[in-house]
């Protein structure tokens, strides 16, 4: 029988993350403080992170040691399987071999837990007692609701009004889990009460739910906050993705020719793509794709400059692709890809031409998507959509050129708090959204007084 499969033992499991920066062919621009316009030190970032995450945001180590007491907390599902595509490669007709790892595994159901158990980790052993976060789609909060209860501390999620009220379920789940979920902008903070008073109907995005979480976070007792994806750290702690497929691909004696992931902020793509990228820059050939919505274009279409990461300009200063901190995306479905930003690290070696970026509208995704679940079976969520349309589209190509080729995705996350999506998908109620240059060229105003990063 063919093998679908492939399951790495758990004394396999990566006892040690890896950091790009110490391989990145340019080094990075520092962050900087959003008062003095000066690189951020440590110190600076106290009032928000504990040192031990801080550290981590600034190592330039190549492998940093994943402790123990968080080992034991992934292997409740990890190392997760990286599964062969058969019924879709057949349905395409494609000489092409798919592979995918399969994060939705997790009991969060998707790759969000793999930092979120290490956030929580880390700031538990800090001493802190309470953590405040936003979450977009809902899954990074579910994460680290999950993360939180793993380690006994208290959590507040800020959750964009627009998911909030699509996905009724990723609410339940947080709290289920022990945490506190409230639509956000909400009139609990003063940057909350601000954005309601100019627009009473909003949307809600993940740069005001940051504002709102890091205000609660700075004026609360023995809090810190956490962040699900663009970070260094966060990056460092997904990329026991990337390890344990290249650890399977050579169990099967393959290596793929294309990997590909969806682009939020960068996370699940990092995850899944950086341990191949250091392969490329040390000389492999492999093509590396990261996907988004056309309707939130940070990679395809925003300039690199430096910004804030939230709303209120409370955050570093950035160097990032960037539609401006105070873009407000429109509501499409794929939550997790509504971010005006991107990870540094990620951003970086867009630049140095590692990874190629690339866009699809809403309808194309949920396309994809359903023709992965008539043929696979599972139901993906709408950001993993993305990534499968990418898949396709690379496959198909493999056909007409009459060549085989290896590719290997991330499948981030399942779809099943999710079918809200796929119901309007399917009654002909969705549509596409393509951002304007004129909606552009507004939402990009708010960086002319900024410092300008260099390429």
């Amino acid at each position: 029988m063919e093998r679908r499969r492939v399951y790495l033992p758990e004394k396999e499991i990566p006892r040690q993350w890896y950091n790009i920066q110490a391989d990145m062919p340019t080094p990075m621009q520092p962050p900087l403080h959003p008062v003095t316009q000066k690189p951020v030190s440590p110190e600076d970032l106290l009032p928000i992170f504990p040192m031990n995450l801080i550290e981590q945001e600034m190592s330039t180590e190549r492998w940093i040691d994943i402790p123990e007491e968080i080992l034991e907390k992934l292997l409740l599902w990890r190392p997760t399987p990286l599964h062969r595509a058969y019924s879709l490669e057949k349905h395409l007709k494609t000489p092409a071999k798919i592979y995918y790892k399969n994060e939705s595994v997790s009991p969060a159901g998707s790759h969000k837990p793999n930092t979120a158990i290490a956030q929580a980790y880390y700031n538990k052993v800090a001493g802190i007692e309470r953590l405040t976060t936003e979450t977009g789609a809902g899954q990074w909060g579910c994460a680290l609701s999950l993360g939180c209860s793993l380690f006994g501390i208290e959590l507040k999620v800020y959750m964009v009004r627009v998911s909030f009220e699509q996905k009724p379920y990723r609410q339940l789940m947080m709290k289920t889990w022990g945490a506190e979920c409230v639509s956000s902008p909400t009139r609990e903070t003063e940057f909350g009460r601000k954005i309601l008073e100019e627009d009473p109907d909003t949307p809600g995005s993940l740069g005001i739910a940051i504002s709102e979480a890091i205000e609660d976070a700075v004026t609360s007792k023995n809090t810190k906050y956490s962040l699900g994806s663009v970070l260094n750290h966060v990056m460092l702690h997904q990329t026991i993705i990337g390890l344990e497929a290249q650890k399977q691909m050579a169990m099967l004696g393959e290596y793929p020719d294309v990997v590909i992931g969806c682009v939020g902020g960068g996370s699940n793509f990092s995850g899944i793509s950086f341990p191949f990228v250091r392969d490329k820059i040390h000389g492999k050939d492999v093509q590396i794709i990261g996907v988004e919505p056309v309707a939130c274009p940070t990679l395809t279409r925003g300039p690199f400059a430096y910004d804030f990461g939230d709303s209120a300009a409370s955050t570093p200063l950035l160097p990032m692709f960037t539609l401006g901190h105070n873009f407000i995306p429109k509501s499409i479905h794929a939550g997790g890809l509504r971010y005006h930003g991107l990870s540094p690290l990620l951003s970086r070696l867009v630049l140095d031409n590692l990874i190629e970026a690339r866009a699809y509208n809403q309808l194309q995704t949920y396309g994809a998507g359903l023709t992965f679940a008539r043929t696979e079976s599972l139901i993906c969520a709408p950001e993993t959509n993305h990534a499968i349309a990418a898949v396709i589209e690379e496959a198909e190509k493999a056909r007409e050129e009459g060549r085989s080729k290896v590719i290997l995705f991330n499948l981030s996350g399942h779809g099943l708090m999710d079918l809200s999506g796929y119901d309007s998908f399917l009654a002909g109620k969705l549509t596409d959204y393509s951002l304007s240059e004129e909606e552009m060229k507004e939402s990009l105003k708010v960086l002319e007084s900024l410092p300008q990063a260099t390429k």
